[in-house]
């Protein structure tokens, strides 16, 4: 078959899942691990800075160019291999050098990564990790004794990992040089592809839990601001059962509110929905590692549930105080609708009420002057045929007193159904008739 056959699509989603492949390595190791994002806005960020800061840092070692159109890279810088990736948020670079550094966590080995270049770097750090990759010694006993010297104990773990062929180590604080450090001790005969991926799976461990509990600073500021939105909020609610309060100033207030809230909502949701993703990849990532216990050491599952997860709690917490807040405020703008509403259909059936009453008053006025109007009508045509017929009462010899005595009578009765019959010719007839 010809290409006219494949979706356009399905060689690049193919191609995707092995884009970034874990590396290879070999105890001993060095890794070093950097991630940068950047502080506002990072999602919308422009990626071509990202590549320049990329393409220096592989022009000043002498490696090969990225492709600009890429969102990952592997290559030779001298005795590093570096890896990069772009990731929604943020991107990383891993360096990783064969052997040790003289002293233990020596800030030398992240020498690949200049100062002024991270200085220039388009986001700031949020990530930056330091992991010594070593041969485990006969006696596991010597590597908790090295362990125990580099890291604070009171914060230490330390677990077998993949069916005790590594042992990993870390006390998740950050040293004098800014860098988080791990130490990892390899059975001998572990494959140069699981060891990869057990640096890959930690340092991504580090900077998604990093990444989720960004979330914390701003869930403080968040939760500062409903404490002052609750109470208008529940002041408003009370308000609606004081029949002394307008509805539709109390209405306005709560829409003022309810704006503030859609405002918070709005401004928080991308971060809400990122920390509950990070949390996610961290805690699968701990379970990859099939961790078992080391001696009486703290496990990274016990360390999450202990310091990790409450931060998790909290975000969730304030997410879920935000969503019942916005939830109260429709429920209260619904019942304070329904009470507009109802009060301006009272307000509409009493005017109504008055225009009927107006609508009866007007056609008793009415039936009144169509009464005058039939005297009125009647004295003047009395008066016509009066001086109509007066040569004829003369001719008779009747006297015109009497003449326009009898013609009242007639000519009122005429009159009034004339009107009559005019007016039933009125009602007969609509406004839509003849057209």
């Amino acid at each position: 078959m010809g290409p006219e056959f494949e979706h356009p699509l399905r060689y690049e989603v193919a191609n995707e899942l092995h884009a970034r492949p874990s590396p290879r390595l070999s105890a001993p190791a060095t890794c070093i691990f950097l991630a940068f994002k950047e502080p506002e806005f990072a999602a919308r960020r422009d990626p071509a800075r990202d590549l320049e800061h990329l393409t220096e840092l592989t022009a000043r070692h002498g490696g090969p160019r990225p492709d600009p159109d890429s969102s990952h890279y592997q290559g030779r810088l001298g005795r590093h291999d570096l890896k990069w990736e772009s990731h929604t948020e943020f991107v990383t670079y891993m360096a990783l050098t064969p052997g040790l550094p003289i002293r233990p966590f020596d800030p030398s080995a992240a020498a690949i990564f200049p100062q002024d270049w991270q200085g220039s770097a388009p986001g700031k750090r949020v990530a930056a990790v330091m992991v010594q990759i070593d041969v485990l010694p006969d006696d596991p006993g010597e590597a908790l004794n090295r362990i125990e010297r580099w890291f604070v104990r009171d914060s230490l773990t330390a677990v077998w990992v993949l069916e005790e062929s590594v042992l990993i180590a870390g006390d998740f604080r950050i040293d004098a040089d800014g860098w988080m450090r791990f130490a990892m001790f390899v059975r001998p005969g572990v494959g140069e592809g699981r060891i990869g991926r057990i640096v890959h799976r930690l340092v991504e461990l580090e900077t998604y839990r990093t990444m989720s509990m960004l979330g914390l600073g701003r869930v403080r500021g968040l939760t500062a601001r409903l404490n002052v939105i609750e109470p208008k909020l529940a002041a408003i609610v009370a308000q609606m059962t004081d029949e002394n309060c307008p509805a539709e100033a109390v209405l306005q207030d709560l829409l003022d509110v309810s704006a503030e809230l859609e405002a918070q909502a709005v401004s928080h949701s991308f971060r809400f929905g990122a920390t509950k993703a990070y949390e996610a990849i961290v805690m699968d990532r701990i379970s990859s590692l099939r961790e078992s216990r080391f001696r009486d050491r703290q496990m990274l599952t016990e360390f999450m549930h202990r310091r990790y997860r409450p931060a998790m709690r909290t975000i969730g917490s304030a997410e879920s105080r935000l969503t019942a807040m916005l939830e109260r405020a429709e429920r209260a703008g619904e019942l304070l609708r329904t009470r507009v509403d109802v009060e301006r259909s009272a307000q509409n059936q009493a005017l109504l009420a008055r225009m009927d009453r107006r609508a009866e008053l007007q056609l008793r006025l009415q039936h009144t002057v169509e009464g005058l109007s039939v005297v009125a009508i009647s004295y003047y045509v009395i008066g016509l045929l009066s001086y109509a017929l007066s040569p004829v009462a003369a001719r008779l010899a009747v006297d015109k007193g009497y003449l326009i005595a009898g013609l009242t009578p007639i000519t009122v009765v005429v009159v009034w159904l004339a009107m009559r019959r005019v007016r039933r010719s009125l009602h007969s007839h609509g406004p839509d008739d003849g057209i």
